[in-house]
């Protein structure tokens, strides 16, 4: 259980609550674990399916408290509101801003800059953590090449500029990123990023882990009001949840690459772990798709202290705090984005 801007999260996938007076109480397994205040709650998350009651989702709808509903890997299940009231101007805000291809760029590029600047500190981190072991000339090239793009992110107020930035940084992130594999365990040697299909078995850890991440996000939006499928760098596509896209960018290095390069690293996962189809295609096995989805869930657990909050969460909550931060801004709450950089 835990308060962060205003939204309260019940983690514990048993917990079930109530009301009492104008508090919302949490059980397991009918014992009171704890009571929160109703009074200036914006909304309530809960991972699990023990439920809540009737009473309450009754009052959280007549005082415009949505309660959405998780399933316990963060998968978005529902969502219950009330009468449409700052919902719908949120999203209208949000929409309206989509159009405008100006605006959308002023919110992608703090986006991009925190994901340049999150890549180039796990470059910086291999470095200072395993010198002997990597070329390290070669990394702090990249690193100044990445840094390079960065005061121009800052003021790019062009989607297509943007984009290039980003490609320019990326390239220069995946031509280390093989530095970042320690082991010496065979078939996990990085030559470049390959998608649809991935052609080596990073490149398979990578897409696979990156759709666990989107999902995760996607639910996160959802959860703050927002729609999920309506983004500012990535542009409308049908079935493409492209402002999941958008958010997951920042995320993808500090929260996806390293969780891969630890499972390679720890050889918590072998090249036998791999299946290689006809058109060249790899795939993770039944068994190892099982382990990996075990162990996201494990890192998803795992404590951290937001850069911009100063309060200790799990990984897994940060989607969430960036969406409602993301949420505040488009409410004029804050001036700007404030995007996840770790350090």
């Amino acid at each position: 259980m835990r308060k962060l801007l205003n939204t309260l999260y019940i983690t514990q996938d048993q917990a079930y609550l109530t009301l009492q007076g104008e508090t919302v109480v949490i059980q397991v397994e009918q014992q009171k674990i704890g009571q929160v205040p109703l009074l200036n709650l914006e909304g309530i998350c809960t991972f699990g399916y023990a439920g809540v009651s009737p009473s309450l989702m009754g009052y959280c709808a007549e005082n415009d408290i949505p309660i959405t509903f998780l399933k316990r890997n963060g998968r978005f299940l529902a969502r219950v509101i009330g009468k449409s009231r700052g919902n719908v101007l949120l999203r209208k805000k949000q929409y309206a801003l989509s159009e405008d291809e100006t605006e959308s760029a002023k919110i992608a590029r703090n986006m991009i800059f925190a994901k340049i600047a999150n890549q180039r500190w796990q470059l910086e981190r291999v470095i200072r953590d395993h010198p002997m072991r990597v070329e390290v000339e070669k990394i702090q090239q990249s690193i100044q090449r990445m840094k390079n793009t960065l005061p121009s992110i800052l003021t790019c107020e062009d989607l297509e500029s943007l984009r290039g930035l980003e490609g320019q940084a990326a390239n220069e992130y995946f031509k280390c990123f093989n530095e970042l594999i320690l082991t010496n365990e065979e078939g996990f040697e990085f030559k470049g990023r390959s998608r649809r299909p991935p052609l080596d078995r990073t490149n398979a850890l990578l897409s696979f882990v990156y759709t666990l991440l989107s999902n995760d996000v996607a639910a996160a939006l959802e959860s703050s009001g927002l729609d999920a499928y309506v983004g500012f760098l990535h542009r409308d596509r049908p079935g493409r949840a492209s402002l999941a896209l958008d958010m997951m960018e920042e995320l993808r290095p500090i929260l996806a690459d390293r969780f891969v390069i630890s499972l390679i690293n720890r050889k918590e996962l072998k090249a036998d772990d791999f299946l290689i189809k006809e058109n060249g295609a790899v795939i993770l096995t039944d068994d190892a798709r099982k382990l990996l989805l075990q162990k996201w869930q494990q890192r998803k657990t795992e404590q951290i202290m937001h850069p911009r909050l100063k309060e200790k969460i799990s990984w897994g909550l940060v989607p969430h705090t960036q969406a409602l931060l993301l949420a505040r801004f488009l409410r004029g709450d804050t001036e700007e984005y404030p995007p996840f950089l770790w350090k």
